[in-house]
This record gives structure tokens, sequence and C-alpha cells, in this order.
């Protein structure tokens, strides 16, 4: 199920989609600190999250799936933000050096076909990146927000899916320890949530933030084929239908 674009920006326009962009740039942030002379590319609904990257990188751009449709950003510039098939995206390959994918994953109905796509426009020296509902978070279980939209993943899925489309983990991080109740006294609260959160490593963070390279050279498997064994048989003496007469 895809989540309208309209109601993804009113959630990140609320003081609930505010504090969990803070808390979800943090672990982006941790893992790219900048993005220096990078191609970026954001897919899903990136653009709570491309304005850590949009002055330092070469260039940043938006692709929102046409199922979830698309929002004009940045608003007050030239729009970088475009409405594209998500299993056929408009660039060659190998033309970008970071993918950030957010709410792109969970809400696809073929999640391997989208990885593939990612693969393909991802320079070999690339690194993506996937922000993704927690299975076991307490955000999956209310729908109030989108992250309780789709399909949630546990950390064992995700790799399986990475591995399964020639990607390989290199790191991983969570967010959204505060339960998802837009009440003061909680977002207030929300960096303390996460300090503890990760001090303890709980394990209903709300998403999880997993980084990847892509496979260059990928293992494909050998099958032998069986060798069919055939029983040797004694010669057999077939007797003539006629004589040969001699004289």
């Amino acid at each position: 199920m895809t989540i309208d674009v309209i109601d993804l920006r009113d959630f990140y326009s609320q003081r609930l989609g505010i504090v969990a962009r803070r808390l979800i740039n943090r672990g982006i942030h941790a893992r790219w600190p900048n993005a220096g002379g990078q191609r970026v590319l954001g897919l899903g609904y990136p653009t709570p999250y491309l304005g850590l990257f949009r002055e330092d990188s070469e260039r940043c751009i938006a692709f929102m799936p046409a199922a979830q449709g698309v929002l004009k950003w940045p608003t007050a510039r030239p729009t970088l933000a475009t409405l594209v098939d998500e299993f056929s995206l408009p660039l060659p390959d190998a033309a970008v050096d970071r993918i950030l994918l957010v709410h792109a994953l969970e809400m696809s109905d073929d999640p391997e076909g989208l990885l593939r796509e990612v693969w393909r426009v991802l320079a070999p020296s690339g690194r993506m990146m996937a922000i993704i509902p927690n299975r076991r978070g307490v955000w999956t279980r209310t729908d109030h927000t989108p992250f309780g939209h789709g399909r949630p993943y546990s950390r064992s899925q995700i790799t399986q899916l990475l591995r399964q489309t020639w990607f390989t983990p290199t790191g991983w991080g969570e967010a959204l320890f505060m339960p998802p109740v837009a009440g003061g006294w909680f977002l207030r609260s929300a960096m303390a949530w996460e300090r503890v959160g990760a001090a303890l490593s709980l394990p209903f963070a709300g998403v999880h933030i997993v980084e990847a390279t892509k496979q260059v050279y990928r293992a494909i498997p050998a099958h032998r084929e069986r060798t069919r064994l055939i029983p040797a048989l004694p010669p057999v003496l077939v007797p003539s239908s006629f004589q040969r007469d001699d004289g």
C-alpha cells in the first residue's frame, strides 16, 4: 500500500513529523557527514532529508514513484524533484554516487525489482542508505504516521533482501526510540529517548538505518550437470537369419 504524497507532506509539517525528521537526520548525518562533490539521489519521499546534501553535493535530485505522487522541491528554487517509474529510472548506468531511500522499500510492490534498479544506477564505488520501518518497533503499530504503512522489516529480512539484490550491508543504525505520541513531554524528551535506546541497544526503534555497498562482481551459482551412468553390457551373439553358401 502506497501512502499519498499529500499525507507525507502533512505529516512532516506537524510537530511529531518535525521531531522524527530531526532524529532520522541525526542518524543519516552520523554515517554521511558530507557529500562534497558527490552526485546524490533520493528515492521515495526523501525531500525532508536531502537538505543535508543539497549545498555540498555536485548535484542532488529527488525521484518520487508515480503511485505516490510528486511535490515541487525545493519550494523557492528551480525544481529538483520529478515523478518516475521506480523500476525504470531515467538515468544511465552508474550515474550517481549515493542513493537515499526513504518511504520506498516498504511501499514498493516489488522491493527486489526496486533494489536491482537502484543497483543499476549506482556507481561501482557508490553507497546506498535506506530508512526502513522496524518490524518490532512501536511506530509500525499505528497508521497515523507514514512508518505505519507498507511492509516493515526485521534486520535479518533486510540483510537477506540486500544480498539477493547484489548489495553488501556495511553499517547499521536505528532511530525513533520515542513513542509516536505528539504530546509535549514526549517531544521534549525525544533526544533522551534516542540516547537511552542507542546506549542499551533496545529492539523497539521505529526505523532501521542501513548502509550498503554495491557488489560489482556478483557470484553466479554453478550448476553441475548430472552424469548419467550407462551400465556396460557384455556382447551378445545374434543368430543370423540365413546361412552362407560356401559351395
